[in-house]
């Protein structure tokens, strides 16, 4: 089978973005909540998302600055407070999400106009979506600009707020179907993470014998 050679430096940016969203799938989404300096909640999904470090407790996003550089709310309000919370995604809140999506000015509430929850944060001033099945509350750690287009943002994670049917706190195993989230494809597309399996990693004699038979 052969494969197409595409040279990202002959890519304009939305091409690039076409091939990298399409290919480098399921992505988990983090729906964010954070408050700007007014006090208005906001919430965001964002599927350039995933966790970096466990020590330190470490998460990532990258967000897409406005067409004219400025920066989104969830990005402005992360730098004014420090602070913002990521709640996973699973199917029973496709719509919720996707409606916070939605280009609502600055001063509207996502999660109101989405019917959703806000519960107090613990360790941060931001809160959390109650409808969410986890959710974690982070402080920003660190900012990276990536030209004019983009802001990665690194979160030391300081609590975690976990449904009860989906983790077992004497191993700390969470159940996949329990929490059935989902997971971000190219475009519109969406995936359900109920699909699993399990597969061991092989000690390299097992690799080494599988090879000669």
């Amino acid at each position: 089978m052969t494969h197409h050679a595409l040279d990202f430096a002959k890519l304009t940016p939305r091409e690039a973005y076409k091939v990298m969203i399409g290919t480098i799938v399921p992505r988990p989404i983090a729906w964010v909540t954070s408050v700007s300096l007014d006090g208005v909640v906001n919430a965001a999904p964002y599927s350039f998302f995933n966790c970096l470090s466990a020590d330190p407790a470490i998460v990532a996003l990258g967000a897409e600055n406005k067409p004219d550089r400025t920066f989104k709310d969830t990005t402005q309000n992360i730098r004014d407070t420090q602070e913002f919370t990521v709640n996973i995604v699973d199917h029973a809140n496709l719509v919720a999400m996707a409606d916070t999506a939605a280009n609502f000015p600055a001063d509207v509430d996502e999660l109101a106009e989405a019917g959703l929850t806000a519960v107090p944060g613990v360790t941060v001033g931001c809160p959390r979506i109650a409808e969410a099945p986890v959710a974690f509350e982070c402080r920003r750690y660190m900012g990276l600009s990536l030209g004019v287009s983009r802001e990665i943002i690194l979160g030391e994670v300081t609590m975690a707020h976990v449904r009860e049917d989906i983790i077992d706190l004497e191993t700390y195993y969470s159940d996949p179907l329990a929490l059935d989230a989902l997971g971000r494809m190219g475009g519109n597309t969406y995936c359900r993470t109920g699909d699993v399996f399990d597969h061991p990693t092989p000690s390299p004699e097992e690799v080494q014998a599988r090879r000669r038979k």
